[in-house]
């Protein structure tokens, strides 16, 4: 690993923040607590001080936390929000009040974590996600934080976020998705999920399936903590009944109902009204769940959806039927290498036209030709499919079609949100940052 600390005696500039950061990609997934709780103590234990939410569970993470952090904010709480990956900057994770962390804050506090590990030996050193997670904590407690929503990377067990013991555990559900890490059936990665809950710490989840669910109910049951299920089907939280929500799709209205229950069951502590509650899911926003982008000669749509695992492919092809299901379809997929490709591709082609497949950029992602083997296999007498060498032929191929979905790998849809203009993209690569290897 070069030692870019050496080079820079004085704090670091953004720039050469991102490049430290970048000698952190290797053993990027490492398990274990050791090396978060260390970095954490030589800090003073910044989380002894803050109020967590901790959220974890295979898809929906995100719009949960996204529901939690606006309803919070509504309720006039000073919120910190920390959530991975990253679409475009990696500031982008660590937030105060809908505010991505600015340029010169990142890099003064990871300048001062870089002097605090100047001392660790090059073994002990933290991983990019673990030296991001004390990071944020420094920043959370420094800004005042009065509560802070606070999302796993991967699993809960033994992930670096789990260091905290938060006000509720929340765990969205358990499907597959990671099993070369989490292990290859969902009761092992139910417990990998349900190493969040902590002693008498209520749990909330909206969980469904039966073996997952005995799983966290256990685990539940054997720490004394109040267990909570939002039921897919049950009547809405009156504060989500009869409303649309900026986030579309079946799947987003059982997100925002498991936000209303772990708030209302948390009021004696976090005070957040019904007007609030109501204010923050009218107001959340969380990019690249189908998010609908204009072309700007006004002549067709494009939608973004990081739907990355099979279960979240289902749940985009629900949300696709019931909303734009008389609109002819093109499909640009892009996707990583480790992912259920025929699980996805199941779901996703017999809503297209047309099917365009294009690389995820960095080593992970899967090659279109690849893919394409995969396509013809499932649906032989469909689409043929077509590959393109990038996002951007991929995006010029489909400039004519009325409706166009990008999905796939989040870091894809990061890159269509910069080429569509959607936000101006960084001076430097930093949808790279996504990228580790083991």
């Amino acid at each position: 690993m070069p030692d870019h600390a050496a080079e820079y005696p004085r704090p670091m500039t953004y720039p050469e923040a991102l490049a430290y950061l970048r000698d952190r990609q290797t053993g990027g997934a490492r398990f274990g607590l050791t090396a978060t709780q260390a970095l954490a103590a030589r800090c003073g234990h910044p989380e002894r001080g803050l109020r967590f939410l901790h959220v974890a569970g295979t898809n929906g993470k995100g719009s949960v936390c996204a529901f939690l952090a606006a309803c919070l904010q509504a309720a006039g709480l000073r919120v910190g929000l920390y959530t991975s990956p990253h679409l475009v900057t990696v500031r982008e994770r660590i937030q105060v009040d809908g505010e991505p962390i600015s340029p010169a804050d990142f890099a003064a506090r990871l300048s001062a974590l870089r002097e605090l590990l100047r001392p660790v030996p090059a073994a002990e050193q933290p991983t990019l996600f673990e030296l991001l997670t004390v990071l944020a904590l420094t920043h959370f407690a420094a800004v005042g934080c009065e509560v802070v929503v606070w999302e796993t990377g991967l699993g809960g067990r033994l992930d670096a976020t789990n260091i905290v013991t938060p006000l509720a555990a929340i765990i969205t559900n358990v499907q597959a998705d990671h099993e070369a890490w989490l292990g290859g059936s969902l009761e092992r990665i139910a417990a990998e999920k349900a190493g969040i809950i902590k002693p008498g710490v209520p749990v909330f989840t909206a969980a469904t399936e039966p073996t997952a669910l005995r799983v966290l109910r256990a685990a539940a049951r054997a720490r004394s903590a109040p267990f909570h299920q939002v039921t897919p089907g049950a009547p809405e939280d009156p504060a989500l009944a009869g409303r649309d929500l900026p986030l579309p799709g079946a799947h987003q209205r059982l997100n925002a109902g498991l936000a209303c229950a772990t708030l209302r069951a948390l009021a004696p502590v976090l005070p957040v009204s019904a007007a609030a509650l109501r204010t923050g899911l009218a107001a959340a926003l969380w990019p690249g769940r189908l998010q609908v982008v204009v072309r700007p000669d006004g002549r067709g749509r494009i939608l973004l959806d990081g739907a990355h695992n099979a279960a979240g492919a289902v749940a985009l092809r629900a949300a696709l039927t019931d909303g734009f299901a008389d609109a002819r379809l093109t499909l640009v997929l892009g996707l990583l290498r480790d992912k259920d490709a025929t699980g996805i591709c199941r779901e996703l082609l017999p809503l297209a036209a047309r099917v365009v497949l294009v690389p995820v950029a960095g080593r992970r992602g899967a090659a279109p030709a690849a893919l394409a083997a995969v396509c013809r296999d499932l649906l032989p007498g469909g689409p043929p499919p077509e590959c393109a060498d990038s996002l951007a032929a991929g995006l010029a191929a489909t400039a004519t079609e009325p409706l166009v979905l990008v999905a796939g790998s989040l870091q894809l849809i990061g890159e269509a949100l910069e080429r569509l203009g959607v936000v101006p993209p960084p001076a430097l690569d930093e949808r790279g940052l996504n990228d580790w290897t083991a």
